[in-house]
């Protein structure tokens, strides 16, 4: 009995002990001796008896905390950061429910999440991407410890501006998986306000880039429900154009277009991506023809949407303006060899032989002559149409002010395709239809004399 009762007497005794050297630690920090207090917690937590006792490590974690808000101690201690995670780690580990935060105070956290917050803006200013990341990833860390156990006065559910930033300094420093990390902790709870828009244009390029289709088809709606005015169609085409092959885009658009569900953008948007079908592997000309009559589909019913849309009207003429273009340099190449089937004549003076000659060589004369026939009335076609679509182009846009950049350029390249296409079509009446060469010269002449001018 007498030595239960001396067990018990020395863990009493124990127990007074360290909460006299525990009290003696909070004190000398009440009075701001922060490093008398680390060197005091440090003490009582190398003793084996106590290396693990709750108090021990909250104190610690509190001290190293206070070291990190103070600047001059925190150059003097360079690695107090790791310091102070490591003991806050190990105190919620010995405290989950928090119950020396609530004797004592939450300070701790606040000066973590705070300090961390300060030097996150700093490097945030100075475009420090690395270290901004860190710091913000520090302070979202912390704050969500706060908000979660409602240790501030707020009622939010956590600290939207640090994950933001800590988002921002991700994707600053290329490190789009971590960036959004965070941008999905905002847009699950669909946060709005200025600026938020684009985490989930990030967020549905993002899955657009990692192939993510139930990110993305999941952020596309979110981002439809809470910005139903931005503009998404872009970010659904790109999804398609980036991760399905030339046949699946083909039968997107015409079940689309079937349905009637394509709108103007989105028909600017196919005829994109058909027309620059010729970059893709696998495309032979006869597939490229195929697709690029797709895309004049495309721009035709985008202007039949809207006939103000002078970039579908161009980009249609423009298709038209290169199909001349090949038909133009056939004629030529036939031409070409036209003269060296001439240049290459023989001389033939058997009166027997040269009948024979002469209907060999009129027959390949004929069959080029023939072929350059078929060609100029298939140029022509592609000249009228392409004139008719670059100037519906440049009506739209000639009397239009301010003009955009993209304006300014599409109406310039108008009038000079135009020129160019009028004086093709008086070179091809010249000397035969004089009246035609006049209406055409007087067009030519209308449209040089806007070269330039749209600046």
């Amino acid at each position: 009995m007498k030595h239960f009762i001396a067990v018990l007497l020395s863990i009493f005794i124990l127990n007074i002990a360290v909460a006299q050297d525990y009290k003696k630690v909070q004190t000398v920090l009440l009075l701001g001796k922060i490093e008398e207090a680390k060197v005091e917690v440090e003490k009582a937590l190398a003793d084996p008896k106590t290396k693990d006792k709750i108090e021990g490590w909250y104190w610690k974690a509190r001290i190293n905390a206070a070291i990190y808000k103070n600047e001059g101690l925190r150059v003097k201690y360079p690695t107090i950061l790791e310091d102070a995670n490591a003991a806050f780690k190990k105190y919620v580990e010995l405290d989950p429910s928090y119950l020396l935060v609530k004797e004592k105070g939450a300070e701790g956290f606040f000066d973590m999440y705070s300090t961390s917050f300060g030097k996150g803006i700093e490097s945030f200013k100075a475009k420090n991407w690395p270290d901004a990341s860190q710091a913000f990833e520090s302070a979202v860390f912390y704050s969500d410890y706060i908000f979660k156990n409602k240790w501030s006065s707020s009622a939010a559910i956590f600290d939207t501006t640090s994950i933001l930033y800590c988002g921002y300094s991700y994707q600053n420093a290329q490190k789009m998986e971590e960036a959004a990390r965070h941008y999905t902790r905002l847009a699950d709870k669909r946060v709005t306000g200025e600026g938020f828009a684009d985490i989930y244009k990030f967020l549905v390029d993002h899955a657009t880039k990692t192939k993510n289709k139930l990110g993305f088809e999941q952020y596309l709606a979110i981002g439809k429900e809470v910005y139903p005015k931005e503009n998404w169609e872009d970010f659904e085409i790109d999804y398609i154009d980036q991760n399905y092959d030339l046949t699946q885009k083909s039968a997107i658009y015409d079940e689309r277009n079937a349905a009637g569900t394509l709108t103007e953008n989105m028909y600017l948007q196919f005829g994109d991506v058909f027309v620059n079908a010729k970059h893709k592997e696998g495309v032979d000309s006869s597939l490229h023809d195929m697709y690029t009559k797709k895309a004049i589909d495309a721009f035709v019913k985008a202007y039949n949407k809207n006939s103000q849309n002078a970039l579908a009207a161009y980009n249609a003429g423009i298709i038209y303006y290169n199909y001349f273009n090949l038909e133009d340099d056939k004629y030529a190449e036939n031409i070409k060899k036209l003269q060296q089937i001439n240049a290459s004549k023989p001389v033939v003076k058997d009166p027997k032989k040269k009948a024979a000659a002469d209907a060999e060589f009129k027959l390949k004369v004929d069959a080029i002559k023939t072929a350059n026939s078929l060609v100029e009335k298939n140029a022509i076609e592609n000249v009228d149409i392409a004139i008719e679509w670059l100037t519906k182009s440049y009506l739209v846009l000639k009397d239009k002010s301010p003009r955009s950049n993209t304006e300014k350029s599409v109406i310039s390249k108008s009038v000079d395709f135009i020129t160019n296409l009028y004086s093709y079509k008086m070179g091809r009446v010249r000397g035969k239809d004089p009246k035609a060469f006049d209406a055409y010269e007087a067009k030519y002449k209308e449209f040089d004399a806007l070269h330039g001018t749209f600046k």
